[in-house]
């Protein structure tokens, strides 16, 4: 069983849960989750023989949520897990992120690779830098619904998010998004959760105990500190410049589901095909059919295996 404690870290008080013993893996959240997301990895890679900590993110759950936006940048997100290794009193860590969590795991093993020894990222592509910063390069393109752009200005997400906690979590974790109005593209009225009437019915892998956690969890906390880390998308470009045409070196491995729309969205699937430019270092690229964007609560057994097979090569 997990344990969990409190540890101060960076400048916040970081909520984690920790099992088993051996080499430190790390486990990254995305938004809107928690630690608990990494439940059915926690005990499994443990089992194999790792220390896994899986940490509520800055701003999310039970960890400190900085009242500024601008305390969400990359290099926070990052210096928390530099800080988190050094709390635990180790020198060197695997780093594993989904979502918003892969960019962290993926930005860490760049910044530090010292530290930083192998990274795996789920549902979201490693970073490439663009040309321009990404919702500049958004309104150049004419685009101006994206969901990136209505999590901008504060109190309107959450607002939305906040009205009925409970059907927001539904309506993130169902399936599908075009047949309730739900979209990457704003539609005019509708915002990020789409029609309201519609039933959200929870998929077969999330129980209403499970759901119950997230929901508790975002009651206590609202969704104001993970909105944050959109808000610096444009920032995160500007820091990141030395960075431009860098790889990740380090031992690799991407996982995502052939149904998500993170991946096969306006974003992602640029950079699905050429991922190798940026990770030369790439162990296995899996793709799981069918699969959605919550894979590793989704398909926890392909995870696993695929994960724990990643983790037993490194040595």
């Amino acid at each position: 069983m997990s344990t969990s404690r409190t540890i101060t870290l960076n400048g916040i008080d970081m909520f984690v849960r920790e099992q088993g013993q051996g080499p430190l893996v790390l486990l990254c959240h995305g938004w809107p989750e928690l630690s608990y997301s990494w439940r059915h990895q926690i005990g499994a890679l443990a089992e194999a023989g790792y220390r896994v900590v899986a940490p509520d993110m800055r701003g999310f759950g039970q960890t400190s949520a900085p009242a500024g936006i601008d305390a969400y940048t990359i290099f926070h997100t990052v210096g928390d897990m530099v800080a988190l290794v050094g709390a635990l009193g180790e020198s060197r860590a695997a780093i594993i992120g989904h979502d918003w969590g892969a960019p962290v795991a993926w930005h860490a093993a760049l910044f530090r690779p010292d530290i930083f020894t192998a990274v795996a990222g789920l549902s979201v592509p490693p970073p490439r830098r663009g040309r321009a910063r990404p919702l500049e390069t958004l309104r150049k393109e004419g685009i101006e619904n994206f969901y990136w752009q209505y999590f901008q200005e504060p109190g309107v997400a959450e607002r939305e998010f906040e009205a009925d906690v409970d059907f927001t979590m539904r309506a993130v974790f169902s399936k599908g998004f075009s047949d309730t109005g739900m979209s990457q593209m704003m539609r005019p009225g509708m915002g990020f959760l789409g029609d309201r009437s519609i039933s959200r019915p929870l998929p077969p892998w999330l129980g209403e105990d499970e759901l119950a956690v997230f929901v508790k969890a975002y009651r206590a906390s609202g969704f104001r500190g993970g909105l944050n880390w959109y808000r610096n998308l444009d920032r995160n470009w500007d820091l990141t410049a030395p960075w431009q045409g860098a790889q990740i070196r380090q031992p690799s491995l991407f996982i995502a589901g052939s149904e998500d729309e993170v991946v096969t969205g306006l974003i992602g699937a640029k950079r699905i095909a050429d991922m190798e430019k940026v990770l030369p270092g790439l162990r296995q690229k899996l793709v799981i059919e069918g699969a959605g964007h919550w894979v590793q609560q989704e398909c926890a057994a392909e995870v696993n295996a695929s994960l724990i097979a990643f983790l037993r090569s490194l040595t």
